[in-house]
């Protein structure tokens, strides 16, 4: 009757824990990435062929992946897979999560709701191309947006932002002195830009698409005409001088002396868009150059017209025009718009944040900030925060997306071991063994957010179970106590 007793009281203080274990699991049906616990039961040591009670075994976590759902916010972030965010708390102690309801907090870095710092990559090189070497952050001045790309090459990213000055308003025609050597006016000047620019995007794009090429630099196409041995034949305004290039037929009648109609010539090549054209007005030798890198253009029906008697000379090239690829390339491209900016008096920044992300990096790092001007990218400057899938944090501001850092997540030989401090938060024992990188084991989808892994259904199911037991176990102690009160009156 004593061990029925006790059996009963055992079967009581199991089932309260069922109870509580399963309450626990409803409560927190809604709460971002919770695991659900599980509770498992054993007998206790059998005597005489009948057991002693029941005892709570253990109870665990169960870290089975919860639903995924979408969410307005560009900062939530789910982990499709195994592994945990990597947070930590102000004296610098190491936490793990699956709950990515992250927050910007007012210091600029990427949060917790409790205000726990997220861990990941931040970009260990900035390499910066300016007109200006004194200059290394976007100011007011630079309102032309140029380009915004990032590549990913093997594990490393390349993220490219690009602006200039404001080049419509400040490119001026050159000054008369500077006829035939690649004299321009301010409306070709501009045109150059643009014809650089798309050049420039065109190349970031293919380098996208091929960022493990073999990096060779692109080089321009230079031909040359030489009307040394035919210039004699220009002595009259009736007597005309011209070349076709690319279907564009540039004449230029003689006007006052040999060299002034030679000038005269080169500066109209010069004014063709994306071209120079530099002239000896000596020897009658032109030196054409194309100022896209890469770009092919054909010269042909150089001529002069002598008292309508034309005589044809040979265009050479001096130079062919290579592609290249890979990143050369890409310089090769960015060299060429700096310097037509520049000849329109302008200014160009361009500021490559570089971020490697070998397999033992992505849990070694530091918190990322994404405030801009503590990246010293951007005067006084918060845009908006979005996360890609791959976990790359990117901050936006007027067209462009500046790489901040790469979201890491961890993993355990033994997640069943990790300790649960509550607040959505575990940390690494013995038992879990050592955080090793996960960010190939798992997928983060930004804009979603994992669900609890309680199945409501199971958990009242087993509230009802644990109920009726608690009552069973309940009747065996008031059997037990009536068994032993006829006993006492018995022997009374």
């Amino acid at each position: 009757m004593i061990g029925a007793l006790w059996n009963g009281m055992s079967g009581i203080i199991a089932h309260e824990r069922g109870i509580a274990v399963e309450s626990n699991n409803a409560a927190n049906i809604s709460t971002v990435g919770h695991k659900k616990d599980s509770i498992s039961f054993e007998d206790i040591l059998y005597s005489q062929s009948y057991g002693r009670g029941v005892n709570v075994e253990s109870i665990s976590k169960q870290f089975g992946q919860g639903n995924i759902t979408p969410t307005n916010s560009n900062i939530d972030v789910a982990i499709d897979g195994k592994g945990f965010f990597i947070v930590q708390d102000k004296a610098g102690k190491n936490f793990y999560t699956r709950a990515g309801n992250f927050i910007q907090a007012e210091d600029g870095f990427l949060k917790t709701q409790d205000n726990l710092n997220i861990m990941g990559l931040i970009p260990q090189q900035k390499r910066v191309i300016s007109s200006n070497p004194a200059e290394n952050i976007f100011t007011d001045d630079y309102i032309k947006n140029l380009s915004s790309i990032t590549v990913n090459s093997n594990t490393t990213a390349y993220n490219i932002n690009a602006r200039a000055t404001n080049y419509i308003n400040s490119a001026q025609s050159d000054l008369m002195a500077q006829s035939g050597d690649n004299y321009k006016t301010s409306g070709t000047k501009i045109s150059d830009v643009e014809a650089t620019l798309s050049d420039y995007n065109q190349k970031l794009k293919l380098f996208q698409t091929s960022p493990n090429a073999t990096s060779t630099p692109s080089t321009n196409q230079i031909s040359k005409i030489d009307y040394s041995n035919v210039l004699s034949d220009l002595n009259n305004e009736n007597d005309f001088i011209s070349v076709t290039i690319d279907n564009n037929v540039v004449r230029q009648n003689f006007d006052t002396d040999l060299a002034t109609t030679l000038k005269k010539l080169s500066d109209k090549v010069s004014n063709l868009e994306g071209f120079s054209s530099i002239v000896d007005a000596t020897t009658g030798v032109f030196t054409i150059e194309k100022l896209v890198p890469g770009k092919e253009f054909k010269v042909y029906d150089a001529i002069v017209n002598n008292n309508n008697t034309l005589s044809q000379v040979n265009t050479t090239k001096a130079q062919d025009a290579k592609q290249g690829r890979g990143l050369a390339m890409i310089e090769s491209s960015r060299d060429a718009l700096k310097k037509a900016l520049e000849r329109a008096d302008a200014k160009f920044l361009e500021v490559t944040n570089i971020l490697s992300y070998g397999a033992n990096l992505g849990f070694t790092a530091s918190g990322i900030n994404t405030r801009l001007d503590a990246q010293t990218l951007v005067k006084d400057a918060k845009g908006d925060i979005t996360i890609s899938d791959d976990g790359f944090v990117f901050v936006g501001i007027e067209g462009n997306k500046f790489l901040v850092g790469k979201i890491g997540t961890a993993n355990f030989k033994n997640e069943d071991g990790l300790k649960a401090e509550g607040n959505n938060l575990y940390s690494a024992t013995k038992e879990s063994g050592p955080a090793t990188n996960a960010d190939n084991t798992n997928k983060l989808i930004s804009n979603f957010l994992e669900n609890a892994n309680v199945n409501m259904g199971d958990t009242l199911s087993m509230l009802m179970i644990y109920q009726k037991a608690f009552e069973a176990n309940s009747k065996s102690i008031t059997t037990s106590d009536e068994f032993l009160q006829t006993a006492m009156n018995m022997i009374k």
